[in-house]
Protein backbone atom coordinates (compact mmCIF):
# COMPACT_ATOMS: atom_id res chain seq x y z
CA UNK A 1 0.00 0.00 0.00
CA UNK A 2 1.27 3.39 -1.09
CA UNK A 3 0.54 6.51 0.97
CA UNK A 4 -1.69 8.40 -0.99
CA UNK A 5 -3.84 12.03 -0.22
CA UNK A 6 -6.93 10.12 1.20
CA UNK A 7 -4.29 8.24 3.63
CA UNK A 8 -2.33 11.18 4.63
CA UNK A 9 -6.12 13.08 5.57
CA UNK A 10 -7.24 10.36 7.47
CA UNK A 11 -4.07 10.44 9.71
CA UNK A 12 -3.90 14.37 9.85
CA UNK A 13 -7.60 14.35 11.32
CA UNK A 14 -6.91 11.40 13.33
CA UNK A 15 -3.95 13.51 14.86
CA UNK A 16 -6.14 16.45 15.62
CA UNK A 17 -6.89 14.25 18.51
CA UNK A 18 -3.18 14.87 19.98
CA UNK A 19 -3.70 18.40 19.10
CA UNK A 20 -7.12 18.75 20.95
CA UNK A 21 -4.95 16.93 23.86
CA UNK A 22 -1.98 19.35 23.91
CA UNK A 23 -4.53 22.55 23.65
CA UNK A 24 -7.35 21.49 26.34
CA UNK A 25 -4.28 20.57 28.56
CA UNK A 26 -2.31 23.74 28.21
CA UNK A 27 -5.06 26.50 27.86
CA UNK A 28 -6.37 25.91 31.47
CA UNK A 29 -3.20 27.26 32.29
CA UNK A 30 -4.24 30.66 30.59
CA UNK A 31 -7.71 30.54 32.96
CA UNK A 32 -6.57 30.13 36.61
CA UNK A 33 -6.76 33.24 37.76
CA UNK A 34 -9.72 34.39 36.13
CA UNK A 35 -11.33 31.09 37.78
CA UNK A 36 -10.39 31.65 41.06
CA UNK A 37 -12.23 35.03 40.64
CA UNK A 38 -15.26 33.97 39.54
CA UNK A 39 -16.43 31.56 41.21
CA UNK A 40 -14.67 32.17 44.28
CA UNK A 41 -12.25 29.15 44.47
CA UNK A 42 -9.87 27.70 47.07
CA UNK A 43 -7.01 26.49 45.89
CA UNK A 44 -7.73 22.82 46.35
CA UNK A 45 -11.26 23.52 44.53
CA UNK A 46 -8.87 25.15 42.02
CA UNK A 47 -6.65 22.34 41.78
CA UNK A 48 -10.19 20.16 41.34
CA UNK A 49 -10.89 21.97 38.20
CA UNK A 50 -7.46 21.91 36.48
CA UNK A 51 -7.52 18.36 37.35
CA UNK A 52 -10.77 17.20 36.41
CA UNK A 53 -10.41 17.04 32.74
CA UNK A 54 -7.30 14.15 33.63
CA UNK A 55 -9.54 12.66 35.98
CA UNK A 56 -11.39 12.13 32.78
CA UNK A 57 -8.21 11.29 30.64
CA UNK A 58 -7.99 8.19 32.77
CA UNK A 59 -11.42 6.64 32.21
CA UNK A 60 -11.30 7.84 28.70
CA UNK A 61 -8.18 6.13 27.93
CA UNK A 62 -9.37 2.67 30.16
CA UNK A 63 -11.99 2.29 28.09
CA UNK A 64 -12.27 3.60 25.01
CA UNK A 65 -10.61 0.11 23.20
CA UNK A 66 -14.29 -0.93 24.06
CA UNK A 67 -15.97 0.73 21.48
CA UNK A 68 -13.01 0.81 19.73
CA UNK A 69 -13.01 -2.55 18.95
CA UNK A 70 -16.65 -3.10 18.38
CA UNK A 71 -17.71 -0.30 16.30
CA UNK A 72 -14.42 0.93 15.10
CA UNK A 73 -11.79 3.27 15.48
CA UNK A 74 -12.95 6.01 13.05
CA UNK A 75 -16.71 5.84 14.58
CA UNK A 76 -15.37 5.78 18.27
CA UNK A 77 -12.91 8.87 17.23
CA UNK A 78 -15.90 10.96 16.69
CA UNK A 79 -18.00 10.16 19.14
CA UNK A 80 -14.48 11.43 20.96
CA UNK A 81 -14.67 14.35 18.73
CA UNK A 82 -18.44 15.19 19.94
CA UNK A 83 -16.81 14.83 23.63
CA UNK A 84 -14.44 17.70 22.91
CA UNK A 85 -17.01 20.07 20.95
CA UNK A 86 -19.30 19.19 23.91
CA UNK A 87 -16.84 20.16 26.19
CA UNK A 88 -15.16 23.52 24.35
CA UNK A 89 -18.72 25.23 24.21
CA UNK A 90 -20.03 23.69 27.50
CA UNK A 91 -17.06 25.07 29.41
CA UNK A 92 -17.28 28.39 27.27
CA UNK A 93 -20.88 28.73 28.57
CA UNK A 94 -20.88 26.93 32.24
CA UNK A 95 -23.23 28.42 34.20
CA UNK A 96 -21.53 27.32 37.40
CA UNK A 97 -18.39 25.44 39.12
CA UNK A 98 -20.14 22.36 38.66
CA UNK A 99 -20.85 22.65 35.03
CA UNK A 100 -17.16 23.66 34.16
CA UNK A 101 -16.32 20.76 36.42
CA UNK A 102 -19.00 18.19 34.16
CA UNK A 103 -17.52 19.69 31.07
CA UNK A 104 -13.79 19.52 31.77
CA UNK A 105 -14.52 16.03 32.74
CA UNK A 106 -16.58 15.89 29.63
CA UNK A 107 -13.18 16.86 27.52
CA UNK A 108 -10.93 14.50 29.74
CA UNK A 109 -13.10 11.43 28.46
CA UNK A 110 -12.88 13.03 24.66
CA UNK A 111 -8.76 13.31 25.24
CA UNK A 112 -7.97 10.13 27.31
CA UNK A 113 -9.97 8.06 24.15
CA UNK A 114 -8.45 10.19 21.53
CA UNK A 115 -4.69 9.26 22.78
CA UNK A 116 -5.89 5.44 22.95
CA UNK A 117 -7.47 5.34 19.27
CA UNK A 118 -6.03 8.19 17.33
CA UNK A 119 -2.39 6.65 17.13
CA UNK A 120 -3.88 3.11 16.86
CA UNK A 121 -5.97 3.96 13.67
CA UNK A 122 -2.99 5.83 12.34
CA UNK A 123 -1.19 2.74 12.42
CA UNK A 124 -4.35 0.40 11.01
CA UNK A 125 -4.26 2.88 8.35
CA UNK A 126 -0.68 3.54 7.07
CA UNK A 127 1.48 1.86 4.71
CA UNK A 128 4.46 0.53 6.57
CA UNK A 129 7.28 2.45 5.39
CA UNK A 130 5.16 5.67 6.66
CA UNK A 131 3.36 4.38 9.80
CA UNK A 132 5.97 5.33 12.73
CA UNK A 133 6.37 8.90 10.88
CA UNK A 134 2.70 9.13 10.93
CA UNK A 135 1.90 8.02 14.19
CA UNK A 136 4.49 10.61 15.27
CA UNK A 137 1.90 12.60 13.94
CA UNK A 138 -0.21 12.29 16.38
CA UNK A 139 2.59 12.84 19.31
CA UNK A 140 3.75 15.95 17.50
CA UNK A 141 0.63 17.41 17.49
CA UNK A 142 0.27 17.36 21.22
CA UNK A 143 3.37 19.48 21.46
CA UNK A 144 1.81 21.70 18.69
CA UNK A 145 -2.04 21.92 21.01
CA UNK A 146 0.33 23.21 23.44
CA UNK A 147 1.51 25.96 21.93
CA UNK A 148 -0.81 27.04 20.53
CA UNK A 149 -3.27 27.09 23.63
CA UNK A 150 -0.47 29.15 25.10
CA UNK A 151 -0.91 31.44 21.96
CA UNK A 152 -4.11 31.08 22.08
CA UNK A 153 -4.45 32.44 25.71
CA UNK A 154 -2.46 35.19 24.78
CA UNK A 155 -4.37 36.54 21.95
CA UNK A 156 -7.65 36.32 23.66
CA UNK A 157 -5.80 38.89 26.60
CA UNK A 158 -4.94 41.13 23.95
CA UNK A 159 -8.18 41.69 22.30
CA UNK A 160 -10.71 40.35 24.91
CA UNK A 161 -9.63 41.19 28.60
CA UNK A 162 -11.58 40.90 31.30
CA UNK A 163 -13.23 38.86 33.56
CA UNK A 164 -14.95 36.70 30.98
CA UNK A 165 -11.90 36.45 28.73
CA UNK A 166 -11.53 33.03 30.52
CA UNK A 167 -15.03 32.04 28.24
CA UNK A 168 -13.42 32.42 25.05
CA UNK A 169 -10.13 30.60 25.90
CA UNK A 170 -11.86 27.68 26.95
CA UNK A 171 -14.62 27.58 24.25
CA UNK A 172 -12.20 28.69 21.40
CA UNK A 173 -11.14 24.73 21.19
CA UNK A 174 -14.58 23.98 19.63
CA UNK A 175 -13.04 24.87 16.11
CA UNK A 176 -10.13 22.26 15.70
CA UNK A 177 -12.73 20.27 18.01
CA UNK A 178 -15.23 20.28 14.76
CA UNK A 179 -13.05 19.72 12.31
CA UNK A 180 -11.94 16.98 14.15
CA UNK A 181 -15.55 15.50 14.02
CA UNK A 182 -15.38 15.92 10.34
Amino acid sequence: MRLNSYLLRSAIVAALGGLLFGFDTAVIAGTTGALTNRYALSPGMLGVTVSSALWGTIIGAMFAGIPGDRFGRRDSLRVMAVFYVLSALGCGFAWNWYALLVFRFIGGVGIGGSSVLGPMYIAEVSPPKWRGRLVGLFQFNVVVGILLAYLSNYIISLIAPGATDWRWKLGVSAAPAALFLV
